[in-house]
């Protein structure tokens, strides 16, 4: 007990450390920049916080009507692309703009929603090792910088997809590099869905099913080897489908498969509930997994890499998945295990797996009907608040534990007469 507190202390201190750095107070610049043989494609993603949106506004609303007209949209995509510069060992190349999405301005007030620009440019012959350098310069004292880089391996250029530090508006990519393990760690914390059902299908991992229920705890060694197992068979199975989906192998429409992740996340969290395939959970991880390996796969496809070079660049992806993936389990499993053997589990099981179902019915119902659903930004909220989830995990092992120990084994007062 006291090395996982002392485990995940120093972790939930890493992720606050990150966090903070990431405070929707202020307009957070995502871009990513992909480079073909032939060309460069910027892909922006600006997300104004509730804090700097009347400024924003402002930019764009020229008007003052609180409507966002066409022309105002592209009149602003505009700008952005003058604040923007793409240069290729110091000559710059001009970009235009290919993509451009606005959400509505209700969803900016409320804090959701973001801003989709995508820029393109043609990039002149050269020789290896070239250097990229890429800078923006919108509204840059109120604005958060994010920048991924992704490009082809070959005789001219090399795989780079180091994640630059955030507080910068300028970022120089050098070819030489190579690097998919923060894209891949990125990925992984970011998608929810994903994480969603990992964590739902380790629910029950430490208990007994019987008779159609789940009772009793299975001891923290066959829990510990269950909860292992399970993760294995997730690795394996998504691992598989990122390097043949990713290389071109294998190909399955998004839509399809952005429903099926939704399906196995109620599937997990039902079995959570009540056991519906008691002791098959690691052929049940490794089935989906293989689905969620399609979807990591779109991360990385499309750029024009061959296929030896994909291969390589998957490895380092689907790396900085497992990492980010090992250090969620490491943060939440010792907890499990404390609480699974305490009342207090079944509670928290029931309600953890009740809340993946609603949101798992959300998701189906959005990807697959269309419908709309207003469950996503309040699971994207709760998700962006880890951390604190983990915490108070942690305080609910910890105050079960000193229950166990001391208070039930205290006697009854007896009152003398």
């Amino acid at each position: 007990m006291k090395r996982a507190v002392a485990t995940t202390v120093a972790l939930l201190l890493a992720f606050v450390t990150r966090a903070d750095a990431h405070q929707l107070d202020e307009y957070v610049q995502a871009a990513k920049i992909a480079v073909a043989r032939d060309l460069v494609r910027v892909e922006l993603r600006l997300t104004p916080g509730v804090k700097v949106l009347p400024r924003v506004l402002a930019v764009i609303d020229t008007n003052g009507d609180g409507i966002l007209s066409p022309a105002e949209q592209r009149a602003y995509a505009e700008r952005v692309r003058g604040d923007l510069a793409v240069s290729i060992d110091g000559t710059p190349i001009a970009l235009r703009l290919v993509t451009l999405g606005f959400p509505d301005v209700a969803d900016m007030r409320e804090g959701v929603g973001e801003i989709r620009m995508d820029f393109e440019a043609a990039v002149p012959a050269g020789g290896a090792d070239r250097t990229l350098t890429f800078e923006n310069r919108h509204l840059p004292d109120v604005a958060v910088y994010l920048a991924n880089a992704l490009v082809p391996q070959d005789s001219a250029v090399r795989i780079d997809a180091q994640q630059r530090s955030y507080d910068q508006s300028s970022f120089t990519l050098d070819y030489s590099q190579s690097s998919m393990v923060r894209l891949g760690m990125h990925h992984i914390a970011e998608g929810t869905d994903h994480l969603l059902f990992l964590l739902v299908l380790l629910l029950p991992a430490p208990l007994v099913a019987i008779a159609g229920r789940w009772e009793g705890y299975a001891g923290a060694r066959s829990g510990a080897t269950r909860l292992l197992r399970i993760v294995t068979a997730f690795t394996i199975g998504h691992s598989l489908t990122l390097a043949a989906a990713a290389s071109g192998w294998v190909r399955a429409p998004s839509g399809v498969v952005e429903v099926l992740i939704a399906v196995s996340i109620l599937v997990s969290a039902v079995h959570a509930i009540r056991p519906i395939f008691p002791g098959r959970e690691a052929v049940v991880a490794a089935g989906f997994g293989l689905v969620h390996g399609c979807a990591f796969a779109t991360t990385i496809a499309g750029y024009g890499i061959d296929p030896w070079h994909t291969v390589l660049a998957v490895l380092g992806f689907n790396v900085g998945i497992e990492l980010m993936q090992v250090v969620i389990l490491v943060v939440t499993v010792p907890w499990l295990l404390s609480l699974a053997r305490t009342p207090l589990y079944a509670p928290l099981r029931v309600t953890g797996a009740a809340a993946a179902v609603v949101a798992a019915l959300g998701w189906i119902g959005e990807r697959a009907f269309g419908v709309a659903n207003p469950i996503g930004p309040l699971v994207e909220v709760v998700a962006g608040h880890g951390p604190a989830l983990v915490a108070a995990l942690a305080a609910m092992a910890l105050l079960a534990e000193w229950h166990t120990r001391f208070v039930s084994r205290i006697p009854p007062f007896v009152t003398r007469r």
